[in-house]
């Protein structure tokens, strides 16, 4: 059982998000936690090389990476049951934390520290602002893409993960809004060749 780990990790492939909506891109935990992990690399480099506070943009990255992690044995709750309650939402975070556990438990034990601290660590604590913001510029940017498919069932998600993001607090979520969300409405002809 002290092998198992990146077998579950590879597993994150099978396990859909978004399932109470009509999809016309499926998308998984493991697209979405690679997209995450881009995102959360661009908002550490912004934090560090616009802002000049210190990051290290590969560690938010590593942190994005598994993120949703747990989702591989609890799979992906919705998110009005998810948020419905303090309750509930307790008793996920709950059982979240319970399956990091039993995840770092398929690992041998000298490699456990270091997936702990980005699983459910001090790491994983100290870039959470950056994490949790690139998971909702990924919902949005989901949002988006189903949009201009003409698929209207992400219209309001759309719009309410657009207010969240524009009410955030973190001057790195305002400067990714105003210069690269704009490129998302493009197509592939608009974005033109690179280099030209």
């Amino acid at each position: 059982m002290s092998d198992h780990f990146f077998a579950y990790i590879s597993r994150m492939r099978y396990i859909g998000r978004w399932s109470l909506m009509r999809n016309s891109l499926p998308e998984n935990i493991q697209e979405h936690s690679h997209m995450v992990a881009v995102l959360a690399h661009a908002l550490g480099v912004i934090r560090r090389d616009v802002f000049g506070v210190s990051c290290d943009p590969n560690a938010c990255a590593a942190a994005a990476l598994f993120h949703d992690s747990s989702e591989i044995l609890t799979g992906d709750l919705p998110t009005p049951i998810k948020y419905h309650s303090q309750e509930i939402r307790g008793a996920y975070k709950e059982i979240e934390q319970l399956a990091c556990e039993k995840l770092l438990a398929t690992l041998p034990e000298e490699m456990q520290p270091a997936y702990r601290s980005l699983l459910i660590g001090e790491e994983a604590d100290a870039l959470h602002d950056l994490v949790k913001a690139a998971d909702k510029l990924s919902a949005y940017i989901k949002c988006i893409e189903e949009r201009k498919t003409g698929n209207n069932e992400f219209l309001s998600a759309e719009k309410s993960t657009r207010t969240i993001l524009e009410e955030s607090p973190l001057p790195e979520v305002r400067y990714f809004l105003d210069h690269f969300i704009p490129a998302f409405e493009l197509d592939l002809d608009e974005l033109g060749t690179i280099g030209e």
